[in-house]
Parts: structure tokens; sequence; C-alpha cells
């Protein structure tokens, strides 16, 4: 399909290409989006083909027909000019064309709390967003209500962890991987709490082992989440684990020595959004933490993560696929927040501007945002020995509750295929999640 696709655009990219490299004034004015996405593709051509002169004269006009606050493909436009910009910067080549920054650096308060939202930031401080935690944090609370896709990863990974549990079984040990702040697991207590309560089933010990990158974020998140409990009468502990470096890879030397199994204790494993951080341009590491995982005989393994390839080692193939990826995101976003929404601002801007920053403009080892498709997840997991568990029909009819209560829009679609969910937008897959053992 991709390269359909790359054959498709050929004609068109070699006329854009032809008029770039003549005169400016002869590069004609996009006029609809899909022009406007044809001249993105031919401008990643010409930075592919080390074109960076025809490619600064095309991010001058996309940066003239984008804007933070614009309809979503402008939005997305906007987007992409920058990263585009921040790869030619990283080739030496000033950003001259890039869309103009904010007078002043802002934090996602000020994307929350003014009125009207500023629009626009920079390059610079767009790179300093990982050591800004508040501001991550704040996002990341964003983009987990104005979108279904962290929830219903939530939502049904925490179904199958207690399908995999049930039966009067005392303690329950779960091992997150990057548990961040901890919204996943409320849900899952209380459930555990409203469990039938007599002398032979009681409510069972619950404890979760959380990594993070943070020490401080996971002590308060322990913090939150054992009051929690104890507002629920249910017995718990939290144990965190401290990713050295912020390097998940890291786990695959010490585990699983660096987890703590009691006798008669259910475990399970959660990743949700996590595997994708140890690919690399091999899958070592990745092979490794699975068969440790392996090892521990989990009861279950919940895996969710975007449905894209993101990992592409060619910079236009990798490109297309962003672009297709970020866009059906955009458009779900569109479609379901009114216009100006301040807190959509923030996430498109901050939590998606990043990862698209780090698909664009970055390239071999400090490449972060390596996602693959659940084939690739199938056929790592299988190699170890893992076996899919059938996600459940209450799993799915949860799944569909939240999307019509939440975020009641026909444009999103839930599809089972091969055992595994799938939510996308129009048509378009964007994150799947499967369970297994």
């Amino acid at each position: 399909m991709l390269g359909s696709q790359l054959q498709s655009q050929s004609q068109l990219m070699s006329s854009s290409t032809s008029h770039v490299q003549g005169q400016e004034e002869e590069i004609p004015r996009p006029q609809t989006p899909f022009q406007l996405r044809q001249l993105l593709v031919t401008c990643a051509d010409l930075i592919s083909q080390s074109d960076y002169s025809a490619a600064k004269r095309l991010l001058s006009i996309l940066s003239a027909n984008s804007s933070p606050c614009g309809d979503s493909i402008e939005r997305l436009v906007y987007q992409f000019v920058r990263a585009l910009s921040l790869r030619l910067d990283r080739h030496g080549i000033p950003p001259s064309t890039a869309p103009a920054p904010a007078p002043r650096v802002f934090n996602i308060n000020n994307i929350v709390n003014t009125s009207p939202p500023p629009c626009g930031t920079n390059n610079k401080m767009l790179k300093n967003y990982d050591s800004d935690q508040e501001t991550l944090r704040s996002c990341y609370l964003s983009l987990n209500q104005i979108t279904p896709f962290i929830r219903f990863s939530h939502l049904t990974a925490n179904q199958a962890i207690l399908e995999a549990v049930q039966g009067g079984q005392q303690a329950i040990h779960i091992i997150d991987f990057d548990i961040m702040h901890g919204v996943q697991w409320p849900p899952l207590m209380q459930a555990l709490a409203d469990r039938p309560n007599n002398t032979l089933h009681h409510p069972p010990m619950l404890r979760i082992t959380g990594t993070g990158h943070d020490l401080n974020i996971l002590h308060r998140t322990g913090d939150r989440l054992l009051k929690f409990a104890q507002s629920l009468g249910l017995r718990f502990q939290f144990h965190p684990l401290l990713l050295l470096n912020n390097d998940p890879t890291s786990l695959a030397l010490y585990l699983p020595s660096a987890i703590t199994l009691l006798p008669d204790e259910a475990l399970a494993v959660n990743c949700v959004l996590y595997l994708h951080r140890f690919l690399k341009d091999h899958s070592r590491e990745l092979l490794l933490f699975l068969h440790k995982i392996k090892a521990l005989n989990p009861r279950v393994v919940t895996v969710a993560e975007r449905e894209a390839n993101h990992n592409q080692p060619l910079f236009l193939h990798r490109f297309l696929e962003a672009l297709d990826h970020y866009k059906a995101l955009f458009d779900s976003l569109e479609a379901t927040l009114p216009p100006k929404n301040r807190e959509r601002l923030a996430v498109e801007q901050i939590w998606f501007g990043r990862e698209i920053m780090d698909i664009v403009a970055a390239e071999g080892e400090g490449r972060r945002e390596r996602h693959q498709k659940f084939e690739t997840w199938e056929m790592m997991l299988k190699s170890v020995g893992f076996n899919k568990v059938p996600l459940s029909p209450f799993a799915l009819s949860q799944a569909k509750l939240l999307l019509r209560l939440h975020y009641p829009s026909e444009g999103y679609q839930l599809q089972i295929l091969k055992n595994a969910f799938f939510l996308g937008w129009q048509n378009h897959s964007l994150f799947s999640i499967s369970s297994w053992h």
C-alpha cells in the first residue's frame, strides 16, 4: 500500500519539484487539503534527496498556509512544517521559513487557563518539554480526557486482568511498565472492592509495581493510589521501580531479580504504550525483555500500542505513515471538540507535536517514537512463547459504552481482528490492544 502511495504521488511530486527548482512565483498556491498534503510529501521527498534549498522554498509556502489555530489540516501542516524545519536545522540549514514563534514562551497553564489561548511555539521550547514534567503531566491528563484512546486501552486491559485473576484469588500483583500517574488503576481497584465480600472471598490484596524515570512522580502516584485503596477498604501496596537513565532497556538487564513475587500471588503484566520504546534499529533488547517477562509466568500480559509503522528506516516512508496517522488523529479532534478548544491546542502542540518532531526530525539511536503495527507485536510475542487470550464480549460492550457516553461521534470505529481490539477514526485504525498468556 505504501508503495502504491509513493507511485501515485510521483507525478505530482515531479511536477512540484520542477516548479520549486525554478522561479518561486511559479509554485501554485495550494487550495485544498489534498494539495497541502501533496506539497508536504514533496517537501519531505526533497529533503530525502538532500535538495535543501528547494525544500526551504516549499516550506515557506506551506508555512504561509498553516496555523496552530486553523482547521485540522492547517494545524497538521503547522506541526509537520515545524518538524521538517527542525530536520533541516539538523542538516545545518537554518530553518528561516519555519512558522513564526510566539513572542513569549508559554506553559500548559497559559493554554488551559487564558483566553484567548496563545497560538504558536518555537522548536527550542518543544525540545525542552522533556524537562518540564508538570507540563507533560497536565498535557497527558488532557489527552486522557479529550480522546478515547488511552481510556479505551486502560478499560480493556483492566477487564482482561480482572478476568484472568477471578475466582477467589487472595493476592494480585500487577507490574505496570511506565505507570506514569496511575490513572488506569482506580477503576480496577473499585471493581475488586465491589466483588462479593463474604467469609470465603474477601477482596484480594493488591500490589502494584510501577516503573518510571522520576522517583518523585512514582512516590506521588503510589501515595494517591494508596489513599484511594484505603477509601475502598482495599489492602494495597505500591512498589516504585526506577528506570536507569530513563532507559526502558535497562529493565531487561535486571529482570526478574528486580521484581519480588510472593507465594500464591496472581501476576499480571501491563504494557500500555510501552513496548515500542525498546525498538531501536534492532529488536534484541525487546526480545530479551519479553523472554524475562515470560519467565515470570504471569496470568496475563496486556499490550496496547499505536497502530502505525513509525519505525521505518527510510525517512520518506516513515513520513508518509506519520502524516496519515496524525491526520486521522487531528481530524478526530476536529470533529469531537469545539473550535479553539484550549485542551486540544495543548495536546496537539505539545504532546502530538513532540511525537511528530521525533518521528520526522530525529534519526538513529536518538529516535524514540518507533511505533509498530499489531502484526509485529503478534509475531514477537508468539516467538517467545506467548499465546493470545481472546478479549471477552463484556470487554467489547464496555468499550462501546465508553465511546457512546463520552465520545459520541460516529467517526470512531471499533473493530475485532485476530482476537484483538482496534480503535480508529474513519476506517483508519489508530490503536490496538490485546491480551496474552
